[in-house]
């Protein structure tokens, strides 16, 4: 009942989420080419040789088609009929057809100068046509390619869509593969389905893949349950989860938890190291201000710069040691209330941290997790006997490496392991089909691999009733070997007498 009554809140702001608005994410989209960005006003985007403002965008439909403009507006293109469906004519093929690069009449310096004076793409393509000797005499579908060349090399256009985990895991694989560790959007398909990914679960999730798989799975459950994200070294990263644009509703089921404290957490002294990390930063703060300014400072110089360096130069470098130089008492305060703002600031970053911590060390702790899903540049073994740890029973579990060594060396510690079935390794075969009038055909490219898949279900393993029972099956073979000879002997004394 309680789930019935929150769905109905959670609906009203999706009328709203049609719409383009400043701040969100979006993903450009031309022809096959994909690009996730930012809506922000007054900020240059540049795509495919392009440039333009998405100013214009604010306020329109997700999935709305624009046409770049002088100045790098957008307008919303109208759709028109084709006016050459009517009068098309067409030849019977193209062999008399002679590529001697004679039959365009425009030459370059025409094509520039009609873009010189603001005419749209559309035109110069029928201008191209229509001073082409030759178009007419091609087959229908010749001309269908020539003109879909055309508009792709002098028409701007540009759509814009929703972010989703199709749209993002095409581009990441076409784009980056090496940042997702290769998986294509087809076997992260399979990862939500036999994860069993759904409303109200809670999940663990240990990935390298930019944070692709966490927001899959985000969407997949829909704001409505708890995640627990491992993540080795300093922090997570979670670059492709910030292009899905989630509101902050959905991050307060999201908890992070670091790769390195498993072990402790499994001992059971996670909690004394928690403790102890706070005593030493409680010190630190308490101790002499210097100190601790001297330590952050490096810090706040290694962050800032990122972002300002490109746009500083050496000169402006120079003028800003002289300034110091000269007036050093007039600069000091401020570095000083800057810093100090800093540090309260990175300060109260650690504390959230901490405490989100330490609630996912407790939901961790349940041991009652609803699945597991492993998609990371390590070796999955270790990783996958460690989590198993924290899924309750008959729960599916998947892992994804991008080789199937690694998976087969899993499966087999699994078997002889125990306290899993319907282990299975598989490997998805994917193809695209050109469907079109009279051409439809598989395309003649196609992916080599898209990695491979080892997913399973958990089950009870009672570790002291096999344990028992070994040792029985191990005293009683010893009984049975000692008292065999024995017998023999008996019975040959017997048949003696």
């Amino acid at each position: 009942m309680d789930g019935s009554g929150e769905q109905p809140s959670a609906q009203p702001p999706h009328p709203a989420d049609h719409r383009i608005r400043d701040g969100d994410f979006v993903v450009l989209k031309r022809e096959d080419v994909f690009k996730a960005v930012q809506v922000q006003r007054r900020k240059k985007v540049t795509f495919e040789k392009q440039w333009f403002y998405l100013d214009n965008a604010i306020g329109h439909s997700y999935g709305t088609t624009f046409e770049v403009t002088g100045g790098g507006c957008l307008q919303p293109k109208k759709k028109k009929e084709e006016p050459t469906s009517e009068t098309k004519e067409a030849g019977t093929d193209n062999r008399n057809i002679i590529d001697d690069g004679k039959s365009q009449k425009l030459t370059q310096d025409d094509i520039k100068a009609l873009k010189d004076k603001g005419i749209k793409g559309e035109e110069i393509v029928q201008q191209l046509i229509e001073n082409s000797t030759t178009f007419r005499d091609k087959t229908e579908f010749a001309q269908d390619k020539y003109i879909k060349k055309k508009k792709k090399k002098y028409e701007a256009i540009v759509s814009i869509l929703k972010p989703s985990t199709r749209i993002l895991s095409i581009m990441y694989y076409a784009r980056e593969p090496g940042k997702i560790n290769h998986m294509r959007y087809d076997t992260l398909a399979q990862m939500l389905t036999l994860g069993n990914i759904r409303a109200g679960n809670k999940m663990i999730v240990m990935e390298t893949c930019s944070g692709l798989v966490l927001g899959a799975v985000m969407e997949r459950m829909g704001g409505f349950g708890s995640i627990i994200q491992l993540y080795p070294g300093d922090g997570p990263v979670r670059a492709a989860t910030a292009c899905f644009g989630f509101p902050k509703s959905f991050l307060s089921g999201l908890y992070e938890f670091p790769l390195s404290k498993v072990d402790s957490l499994l001992n059971g002294t996670f909690s004394a190291e928690i403790l102890s990390s706070e005593a030493k930063d409680s010190a630190c703060v308490s101790g002499s201000n210097g100190v601790v300014e001297d330590k952050q400072a490096p810090e706040q110089d290694a962050e800032d710069p990122m972002a300002e360096a490109p746009e500083s130069s050496s000169s402006g470098e120079h003028e800003t040691v002289e300034v110091v130089a000269q007036d050093p008492e007039y600069k000091e305060p401020k570095e000083r209330g800057s810093r100090k703002d800093h540090i309260q600031e990175k300060q109260r970053r650690q504390e959230e941290q901490r405490k989100r911590q330490l609630e996912a060390a407790a939901l961790l702790s349940e041991r009652n997790a609803d699945g597991l899903i492993v998609a990371s540049r390590f070796h999955p073994t270790p990783l996958l006997l460690a989590l198993l740890e924290f899924v309750a029973p008959s729960r599916p579990f998947v892992v994804y490496c991008q080789y199937k060594e690694p998976l087969l060396e899993c499966y087999t510690k699994l078997r002889e392991r125990g306290g899993v079935i319907n282990l299975r390794l598989s490997e998805t075969w994917l193809r695209n089909y050109q469907v079109l009038p009279d051409r439809s055909h598989p395309k003649l490219l196609m992916s080599g691999g898209g990695g491979y898949l080892l997913s399973g279900f958990t089950v009870v393993l009672d570790t002291l009733r096999a344990d028992t029972g070994l040792r029985c099956s191990t005293s009683t073979l010893e009984s049975l070997k000692t008292e065999e000879p024995v017998a023999k002997k008996q019975k040959c004394t017997e048949s003696d007498s």
